[in-house]
This record gives structure tokens, C-alpha cells and sequence, in this order.
């Protein structure tokens, strides 16, 4: 089972626990590889995303 981990709604501007995410990798403009987490807002139909570090993203893939 996943660990809970603390997401922030910027639309609904509420903080909220999930233990459905997923891991997603983004590389920036000038090549650094970005993690996170990503999961479904409770309020609406858009996603919260969550920076994670390397490792936690890792061994959480």
C-alpha cells in the first residue's frame, strides 16, 4: 500500500491527504529532471500535483 502524502488544491485553495498517486517525470528547460506526485483533487475534475525528491519518486515508480 502506498504511504499517505499531503497534496495542496490550488483551485479550491485546501490542503488534502491521498493514498492514490502516481509518479510523474517532467525535464525542465535546461535538462534537470523534475518528480512528482499526481493525483485527483477531491473538489472538480483537475489533478493535484506535488514535488517529491529523487529518491521518493524512485522507489515509489
Amino acid at each position: 500500500m502506498k504511504e499517505s502524502l499531503e497534496f495542496y488544491d490550488v483551485k479550491s485553495k485546501t490542503k488534502f491527504s491521498a493514498t492514490e498517486w502516481r509518479i510523474e517525470t517532467k525535464v525542465s528547460d535546461d535538462g534537470r529532471t523534475r518528480y512528482f506526485a499526481v493525483t485527483k483533487a477531491p473538489a472538480g475534475t483537475h489533478e493535484a500535483w506535488r514535488i517529491v525528491g529523487k529518491d521518493f519518486a524512485l522507489k515509489n515508480m
